[in-house]
């Protein structure tokens, strides 16, 4: 069993969308599409590094036994977005771009 966890983006990056987390991801799987409101994080491709989570500006982002009761909607919700919307990586945008 892997004792890698994903983090997951909360409430806090609703209509934000800053990106600082986007540019500091080492394996890019952050992503978001330009009708949401928000990034989400793929929970296969996290590898729990929590480089998102320092650069956050507005303290969106939890390893996801840390997501704050509140807010535990996000946790599905993210996990949700890449099965919503399979051409996720249609609008991705690279650390290095």
């Amino acid at each position: 069993m892997s004792s890698i966890l994903a983090y997951v983006i909360t409430s806090a990056c609703l209509d934000v969308k800053d990106g600082a987390c986007v540019k500091v991801c080492p394996v890019d799987c952050i992503y978001t599409h330009p009708d949401e409101p928000m990034y989400y994080i793929n929970p296969h491709e996290c590898i729990d590094c929590g480089s998102c989570e320092m650069v956050c500006p507005v303290q969106a982002i939890y390893r996801k036994p840390d997501v704050p009761e509140a807010e535990t909607e996000f946790i599905s919700r993210n996990e949700d977005y890449f099965t919503r919307r399979p051409d996720f990586r249609d609008f991705h945008q690279n650390s290095w771009s």
